[in-house]
């Protein structure tokens, strides 16, 4: 049984109004966790472009603590999910009171996108980038002519010259000393594309590290079917199972369940309560 929830019994009605209660004082901590700073960045083609973010660091910590002030239930700890752009922290916390079990959950979804920080090397980077594309197109022009001229020599200082082109496959796949002369002498023909190529990546590894994230979210409640579509924003909300032979049944008989673990159920979303007012 999820809590908060319609049920017009009096204690589920006792337990959503407190439940509620955790949510408000919930989304009021998220609220504030997630106050965004402005910053400036820059695009891909060096625009430069005001955003806003916050710290999800913040919030974990949040959700860390939180947990350190409920020793007695058990958790897994903070969790977090990464799907391309959506991120998500969460924690689960459970506890066994009798034959029942209450479990709560609290989690933010929110985006991060990528941007570039705001510094000069960035475009220095790009430039030459493009000075560097611009060489390696020029030089890959000449060297499949050049690669031809190496094999065919090759091959004629090893005595194969004259053959169609099923031969000279066979004979490069069964003579590897061959092949690895062949690949030498290209590489030592072409040190400088070798050069080029390896200075490309090396400044495309740079360039990389100068991306940093930006993080949106709205800070608002939404329930699981909104997390599933990808929305942002928070989620709180508590379940109240039964266990019969270690096994979780959402189904509760109300009737069965005795004034005193009554009292401690509502006594436990108490605690949370509490903790979230200090």
């Amino acid at each position: 049984m999820q809590i908060p929830t319609s049920n017009p019994d009096p204690f589920i009605k006792s337990m959503s109004d407190k439940a509620e209660s955790v949510r408000a004082l919930f989304l009021g901590h998220i609220t504030s966790l997630t106050n965004k700073v402005p910053l400036s960045v820059m695009l891909g083609d060096c625009t430069v472009t005001d955003q806003e973010s916050f710290d999800p660091a913040r919030v974990r910590q949040f959700f860390d603590d939180l947990l350190k002030k409920i020793p007695e239930w058990n958790n897994q700890g903070v969790s977090a999910t990464v799907e391309k752009d959506l991120r998500r922290s969460f924690i689960k916390f459970e506890i066994k009171e009798g034959n029942y079990l209450l479990s709560g959950h609290m989690s933010l979804q929110y985006h991060a996108l990528l941007f570039y920080k705001l510094d000069h090397r960035v475009v220095e980077i790009q430039k030459e980038l493009s000075d560097i594309s611009d060489m390696i197109t020029k030089l890959q022009v000449q060297v499949g002519p050049e690669n031809d001229k190496i094999i065919e020599e090759k091959l004629k200082q090893e005595g194969y010259q004259g053959m169609d082109e099923q031969k000279l496959f066979e004979v490069l796949f069964n003579r590897e000393d061959i092949t690895q002369d062949i690949v030498k002498s290209i590489e030592v023909s072409h040190a400088e594309h070798t050069k080029l190529v390896a200075n490309r990546d090396r400044l495309f590894g740079e360039l990389d590290n100068m991306l940093i994230e930006v993080y949106h979210t709205t800070p608002v409640l939404i329930d699981e079917n909104k997390m599933i579509a990808a929305e942002e924003g928070c989620l709180c909300n508590f379940n109240l199972e039964y266990l019969k032979n270690n096994t979780r049944q959402g189904n509760i008989n109300l009737t069965r369940i005795s004034e005193q673990t009554k009292t401690n159920l509502l006594a436990l979303l108490d605690s949370i309560i509490k903790i979230l007012k200090n």
